[in-house]
Order: structure tokens, then C-alpha cells, then sequence
């Protein structure tokens, strides 16, 4: 089973809710939101598969993330699910194949479609890493700082170092080769019944009001609210806005 960060809460009469990571993220990049939002329900926060502390796979489809985490939420019971990116489009997929384990869907900032955008610069970039030189994390932003311009990535990126093992937490030749998958979105048939919220960045391209129509289909009682000047990291540019959004939708819940 996935590895997962547990945060408990006295209010235990409201729904959990299981948070999902997208790509070279890590159940610990939402600890800050994760406490927050534990004041008054219980969350979960995994790491995805070749992700953290979670098992390195030979696969990293959609149809393998939605199974990871119906296997998490077979185990735990059904919760309100919150995805972000590549995270959210598992989420998608399990709420799609398995609703009755989702009782309510965040998703933020990704929309049910194929992107055309190739995230492999930033893989050969941790490749190029040289961790035997490495004695703390600010040596890796230096050393990311030579193929990786924005420096919130850079930091972001070298949270998924192992310091002590001289190791990345991220299964990057996977995550290479799989990278089509990722960016894709596989055909599904059915909808998703319950009430969604799709949380874009007012400042990213990724969730467009032109994949509305495609969303409604697939979930027709999608809402949909923006937050000023944040991009695809909305989480980590805004967090308190954000924190905010996903309260609001939960509320009484």
C-alpha cells in the first residue's frame, strides 16, 4: 500500500480527506496545508507510486495510480479526495471507476485532457545532480540552478532528495519513460454524479475555460473558481487562498 502521512483531528465527526500529489511531489510538500486543514477533519496525504517512500513500479499509468489509491481507500474508507495535477488526474480516474470510494473531488489545476508539454528537462536535470557531492539541500538547488531557471522548483525538487543515502525519492527512469502516459488522460465512459470543484491558478494555462464542456461531461456538477496571481502551484503560491477554496467547498461536509 502506499506510504502516507497521517493527520489527525478532534472534529472527527466530518469527513477525511485524502490529499494527492502530482508529479516529483511528495505526501510531505503538503504538510503545512495538511495541518491546517487537520483542525477540523482528519487527513491523509500519500505518496504516489515511485514517489517518497512509496514502492518504486514499472508503470506509472493512470489506471495504476486510480488502483493505488482504490486500494488506500478500500483499506481506510471512502473520503473527499483533493489532487493536484498529475495527482488530480488520478483522482479523476478513480472517481470515474470507483465513485462510491469518493464523496466529494478537488481538483487543482488540471483538466481530463492530453497536454502537449514535456517534463523530461526537468528529470535530466536531477540526473545530472551530483549527489555524491551533495552535503545538504541547498548544494542541489546550486547544482539545479545550471538547467532549472525558476528557483521555487528548484527548491521543490530538492525536497525529494534522500541526503543521507545520496539518493533521489523520485524513480526518475520511470518517470521518464512513462512520461506519454502522464500527460495524457485515457478515454473513459460513465460520469462522476457528485458535486467537483476544479481550483485553477488565474496565472496557468492548464485549466482552460475551454475544457469546460469536456469536464461537465465527464462531471456534470463541476464547479469552478480561480485564484488571483497563482500559476499551476497554486498550493504553494497561495496557500492560504487555497486552503480557503477547499474549506469553502468542504464546509458542510
Amino acid at each position: 500500500m502506499l506510504n502516507y502521512i497521517h493527520y489527525p483531528s478532534t472534529k472527527s465527526n466530518k469527513t477525511p480527506l485524502l490529499i494527492v500529489h502530482g508529479l516529483y511531489g511528495s505526501a510531505r510538500n503538503w504538510g503545512v496545508i495538511s495541518k491546517r486543514l487537520s483542525d477540523e477533519r482528519e487527513i491523509f496525504a500519500i505518496d504516489q507510486r515511485n514517489h517518497g517512500d512509496s514502492q518504486w513500479c514499472e508503470t506509472q499509468s493512470y489506471f495504476d495510480m486510480a488502483g493505488d489509491l482504490q486500494e488506500f481507500l478500500e483499506h481506510f474508507g471512502s473520503m473527499a479526495v483533493l489532487g493536484h495535477s498529475m495527482g488530480g488526474k488520478a483522482a479523476m480516474v478513480l472517481s470515474m471507476l470507483k465513485p462510491s470510494l469518493v464523496e466529494k473531488l478537488v481538483i487543482a489545476d488540471i483538466a481530463p485532457v492530453s497536454y502537449f508539454h514535456d517534463n523530461t528537462q526537468y528529470i535530466r536535470a536531477m540526473k545530472n545532480v551530483q549527489l555524491d557531492k551533495l552535503a545538504t539541500r541547498a548544494d542541489a538547488i546550486i547544482q539545479l540552478a545550471e538547467s532549472v531557471p525558476e528557483p521555487e522548483l528548484r527548491s521543490f525538487f530538492a525536497q525529494s532528495i534522500d541526503l543521507k543515502n545520496k539518493r533521489w525519492k523520485l524513480n526518475l527512469d520511470v518517470l521518464e519513460s512513462e512520461m506519454e502516459k502522464i500527460i495524457s488522460f485515457p478515454q473513459l465512459s460513465g460520469k462522476f454524479e457528485k458535486v467537483s470543484l476544479f481550483l485553477s491558478g488565474a496565472l496557468s494555462n492548464y485549466l482552460q475555460i475551454t475544457h469546460r464542456p469536456t469536464i461537465k461531461k465527464l462531471f456534470p456538477k463541476a464547479k469552478f473558481a480561480k485564484i488571483p496571481n497563482a500559476g499551476h502551484w497554486l498550493h504553494a503560491e497561495k496557500p492560504r487562498e487555497f486552503e480557503a477554496a477547499v474549506r469553502t467547498f468542504l464546509s458542510d461536509f
